[in-house]
């Protein structure tokens, strides 16, 4: 068999191996354990927005304690986000204090709620605060939202850990995932479909450990380190498989880690 054919069947196993487990975890059924459940509860625009967000912010740990926390962060909102933000008043904020997730606390919650009023008091959608303007740049489109989340007097210097920016080389798994949520749709309702200033195409895929451990399984990873470039080339590789929605390769990806994780 010749080097090119060897290639091309290569090619071909991982595109079928993909595929095979995209349509097996990109189904309705795979909500119930991810923390996409949190803004699934929902259907007002804004609500999905903010209960997305702040689901994505805490997504990291184990699934069923970011769902728990989240779920009661969605409680102490009166399980209506965008009223919550747009009214709150200062004693409102109060009820927070003790609620924490990992290293996300009472301070890092105020700051966060803060920065979604003064949003939605100019805008009514969360888009807009990553697209301000068409900027064909994802990675600039990402550094402009850090720069404008925090833009805010007395922006809290501990908050800053728990919003990514390539612009320190980070992965951004979790803005990522949500930008999925915010943008991908198709006809099994996982992802929202909402926004629709830039396309699926455009999308970064989320890269954590377990889908970084298996794209390198695969040979979808080279680089050393995971980081931005790190997720730019997964995403260039995914390209190829699917140029219109690469990043649907994630329920793939992150499938086949749970997979080996639990020796499935």
């Amino acid at each position: 068999m010749s080097g090119s054919s060897s290639r091309k069947n290569h090619f071909l196993s991982i595109k079928d191996l993909l595929d095979e487990k995209f349509d097996q975890y990109n189904r309705r059924s795979f909500i119930e354990d991810d923390p996409i459940s949190i803004p699934h509860s929902f259907s007002k625009q804004q609500d999905i927005e903010i209960a997305g967000f702040l689901a994505a912010t805490l997504a990291w740990g184990q699934r069923k304690t970011i769902i728990k926390n989240c779920k009661e962060l969605m409680n102490q909102m009166d399980n209506a986000p965008h009223q919550f933000v747009v009214g709150h008043t200062e004693s409102d904020i109060l009820r927070f204090e003790n609620f924490k997730h990992r290293t996300f606390n009472f301070v890092d919650t105020t700051y966060f709620f803060w920065f979604l009023r003064s949003h939605y008091s100019k805008s009514n959608s969360l888009e807009s605060a990553f697209f301000p303007e068409r900027e064909p740049d994802i990675s600039n489109r990402l550094t402009k939202f850090h720069e404008y989340f925090f833009s805010l007097p007395n922006a809290p210097s501990r908050t800053k850990k728990h919003v990514s920016t390539p612009a320190k080389k980070s992965a951004c798994k979790r803005l990522n995932m949500f930008l999925r949520w915010m943008v991908r749709k198709d006809n099994r309702k996982v992802d929202f479909g909402i926004w629709k200033k830039f396309k699926p195409s455009e999308l970064i895929c989320p890269c954590d450990v377990h889908v970084d451990r298996v794209a390198r399984e695969l040979g979808l990873i080279s680089r050393k380190h995971l980081d931005w470039e790190t997720a730019l080339e997964l995403t260039t590789n995914l390209r190829q498989f699917d140029a219109v929605d690469p990043v649907k390769y994630d329920f793939a990806l992150f499938g086949l880690g749970l997979e080996r994780r639990y020796g499935h």
